[in-house]
């Protein structure tokens, strides 16, 4: 043992002395410092968006909402999306996100349930109201809800106002429901690809949000040609921008700042034109009240 501790010694010994300089030598004056790598203590803004659209037409349309935001608050700002309405309510509910963007529907039952507070609301046409708009394929013979009994409906989202509160209204004016009435449902989880489907011939008829429809049939004339709408809602309450009730009142006042004067710059302006918004605008809680009066008379808003 003593004689391996000698060796051990002697080689450590070795070890610290100068090695002479050979072509593999590293020479400390050559040596160049290691990038740095920055690392920010900023935390994102977080912002949830309903799935209304499909993820891609989500992105292209809000992209550009997303950047002002960021460079306003001279901060990184983060798109967290959801398949389903009450997945996004969560998020607000449990701080997740910081605002979102949610459908009329979501935003009285995240209200009701846990305080979800108004931040402002898009107004379109000099109006801060919406409709729920059902249309058929342009080849249908039906004029009204009660021709589409026996056919394939497609929902939008389980809590969606104008994708399913509404049309399920209709059916029970009609005395039936939605499982008796339709030979069969199912949900497309947005409005894009309810108007698709109808378009498609997968379904034979579907109500949706009349600004997703509208703003559709900009993007693509082509689609007149292929739907047709039968029926047309009384105005509600537009879906509008929530923000949790525990929320810093000073991040509440900057945001909604931000927002409310986004048509003041020409960022603004044209992140407003990609949502096809003119501006957006202060809304009161009452404003949703009929929306919530056919919610309660058709009482199956759960998830």
């Amino acid at each position: 043992m003593r004689y391996w501790g000698y060796v051990l010694l002697i080689g450590l010994l070795f070890a610290c002395t100068s090695a002479p300089p050979s072509s593999d030598a590293i020479r400390l004056s050559e040596l160049h410092p290691l990038p740095v790598r920055l690392v920010s203590d900023v935390v994102p803004l977080r912002v949830s968006v309903a799935a209304v659209v499909s993820p891609q037409g989500t992105l292209e349309s809000y992209q550009p909402l997303l950047d002002y935001l960021s460079h306003q608050l001279d901060r990184p700002v983060e798109l967290v999306q959801r398949q389903t309405y009450a997945e996004t309510n969560t998020l607000i509910e449990e701080n997740a996100v910081d605002i979102a963007f949610v459908c009329t529907s979501a935003y009285i039952e995240g209200h009701d349930r846990f305080g979800m507070e108004l931040l402002a609301a898009p107004q379109v046409n000099g109006s801060a109201s919406y409709q729920s708009v059902l249309i058929v394929p342009a080849s249908s013979s039906a004029h009204e809800m009660a021709d589409l009994e026996g056919v394939v409906f497609a929902f939008t989202d389980p809590i969606s106002f104008s994708g399913r509160v509404y049309p399920t209204y209709l059916v029970q004016q009609l005395g039936s429901t939605p499982e008796d009435f339709f030979a069969r449902t199912f949900f497309t989880y947005n409005h894009d690809n309810a108007i698709r489907a109808v378009a498609n011939g997968i379904a034979d008829g579907a109500a949706v949000d009349s600004l997703v429809y509208d703003f559709a049939i900009q993007r693509d004339p082509a689609l007149a040609d292929q739907v047709r709408v039968i029926h047309r809602s009384p105005p509600f309450g537009i879906p509008p921008v929530v923000i949790n009730p525990n929320a810093r009142p000073q991040l509440k006042a900057v945001l909604q700042e931000l927002l409310l004067n986004m048509s003041a710059n020409a960022e603004g302006q044209a992140a407003l034109a990609a949502l096809g918004v003119e501006e957006f605008v202060v809304v009161n809680n009452d404003r949703y009240d009929s929306a919530r009066a056919v919610i309660q008379a058709v009482e199956t808003i759960a998830p």
